[in-house]
């Protein structure tokens, strides 16, 4: 792991991280290549990629109804059992965000307020090249069901190792699907899924909105289709940050950092601390453990390419230091950790006190593991129930209501050269200034609709509507 030190009053500068920034060009360009040959040849290219990248030969992309409702009976009690405690502590952390709609009511009655929609259908895209990810799918799953997402479609990539007559997919990736609520499981992985979700094929019907993390050719996939459906995040390699004093055991700290690394060569680790002592020891014991760990290469890949240490002069720089990095993931292995909480601006999960292992977030806590990377945790928030849902203004005026504003309606439409605005508030004006008829079109041959439309109202029929006029316009009719 590399070291940066930081004398006294010297703060860590984002130019000082060796994160790689946006997505390279070429990864790009391929990644817009298999998406328009998916709109343009459908399931075709979907079967031509699974042969091509997944070694895989697959007639029937959408896999059966029943082996997902079979799904629990192909694993162990014991995983059946984590599964489920899992899905119901996230399930009820999710039911915490749920926003109702809500609607107000002014003094003249008009009628004001937010309506609350779950959009019809969501995708999850599953990774399943390095390792098998099954509280993905729960992370991604169970909030959009939540949310009220009638259709939740499932995509990941063929296995092509799976046993002869056995579905191609992860009993432990069904088996999640099937706790989270999926309703349809694809086999399909890499940029074409995200193609296939956000365009539909003859096989894949197309989605809203999709989630879930994948490689650097998914995330330039979901970028390129971002606006034509919507992405939860364009999120890069897996990180985590560490703030540690020597209250913290070296060995522990160590592990919580490979726990990282081992997802990728290209996870980033940051151990932040004041003793510079205290981080030899750190890296003694990742030498220690890496020795047995079973994937010790992609660990150790991780820790020399992508590791850094920061040694700060004192407290105040080391938090500043874990600001300016904002990382996906971040633990205060720290004496008195929950002081430091409210001094943390920048992280995508916080993971407070020397109990609070980081994948205990991964998989049972409850908050989601679908976190902002490469810093944008600076701007962003983890997947939400949020992230499934879409907000509508409701607004319903009463001709009160209309008359109160539609004077500064018209004068802000004059100053903005908007004709057909203005005209649009001053013929409804009309109507309840001077009667239904006054619109009639014969009414209006000859009227100076100019003069309806930019009435050169004073200011105080500006600042408190036209209700006057219209009272006194009743009156005379009566």
């Amino acid at each position: 792991m590399r070291t940066v030190t930081l004398a006294a009053g010297e703060r860590l500068k984002a130019a000082q991280l060796t994160r790689k920034g946006v997505l390279p060009a070429e990864i790009v360009e391929a990644a817009r290549g298999i998406v328009a040959r998916v709109r343009a040849e459908g399931d075709t290219a979907l079967r031509d990629f699974a042969r091509t990248f997944d070694g895989v030969e697959i007639e029937n992309l959408r896999l059966p109804d029943e082996a997902l409702d079979r799904a629990l009976d192909n694993v162990d009690p014991t995983f059946r059992a984590a599964l489920e405690r899992a899905a119901t502590q996230i399930r009820a952390f999710h039911e915490r965000e749920l926003t109702q709609s809500w609607f107000t009511t002014r003094a003249d009655g008009t009628l004001l307020g937010v309506q609350v929609t779950p959009v019809a259908a969501a995708g999850i895209y599953v990774p399943g090249g390095r390792a098998q990810y099954p509280s993905t799918v729960l992370m991604n799953a169970i909030p959009a069901k939540v949310a009220g997402v009638e259709r939740v479609v499932m995509v990941t990539p063929p296995q092509r190792d799976a046993a002869p007559g056995a579905p191609a997919i992860s009993p432990y990736t069904l088996a999640a699907a099937k706790v989270g609520g999926v309703d349809e499981v694809y086999l399909v992985g890499g940029a074409q899924a995200v193609a296939a979700l956000a365009y539909g094929t003859e096989t894949v019907p197309a989605v809203d909105v999709i989630t879930g993390p994948g490689n650097a050719y998914v995330a330039a996939a979901k970028q390129l289709v971002s606006g034509d459906v919507g992405i939860d995040m364009v999120a890069g390699p897996s990180e985590v940050c560490v703030l540690a004093d020597a209250s913290a055991a070296p060995a522990v700290v160590a592990a919580d950092l490979m726990a990282q690394a081992e997802h990728d060569p290209l996870a980033a680790c940051y151990l932040v601390t004041c003793d510079a002592a205290f981080a030899r020891a750190v890296e003694r014991a990742i030498d220690a453990l890496v020795a047995q760990s079973p994937r010790a290469e992609i660990t150790r890949a991780s820790l020399d390419a992508e590791g850094m240490i920061i040694v700060a002069a004192d407290l105040e720089a080391a938090v500043a230091a874990v600001n300016t990095i904002a990382p996906e993931h971040l633990e205060l292995h720290c004496a008195d950790a929950m002081a430091l909480l409210g001094k943390i601006r920048n992280a995508g999960a916080i993971f407070v006190g020397a109990w609070s292992s980081e994948p205990l977030g991964d998989y049972v806590a409850g908050p989601n593991h679908t976190l902002p990377t490469g810093g944008t945790a600076r701007f962003s928030s983890p997947l939400s129930v949020e992230d499934f849902q879409k907000k509508s203004s409701v607004i319903c005026y009463t001709p009160e209501g209309l008359l109160a504003d539609a004077p500064a309606t018209q004068r802000l439409a004059e100053a903005e050269g908007l004709w057909a605005h203005a005209l649009s508030a001053g013929l409804r004006r009309r109507v309840l200034e001077c009667g239904a008829d006054a619109v009639a079109p014969e009414a209006l041959e000859g009227a100076d609709l100019t003069a309806i439309a930019w009435p050169g109202d004073d200011t105080p029929v500006v600042a408190d509507g036209a209700c006057g006029s219209a009272r006194n316009a009743q009156v005379g009719e009566e």
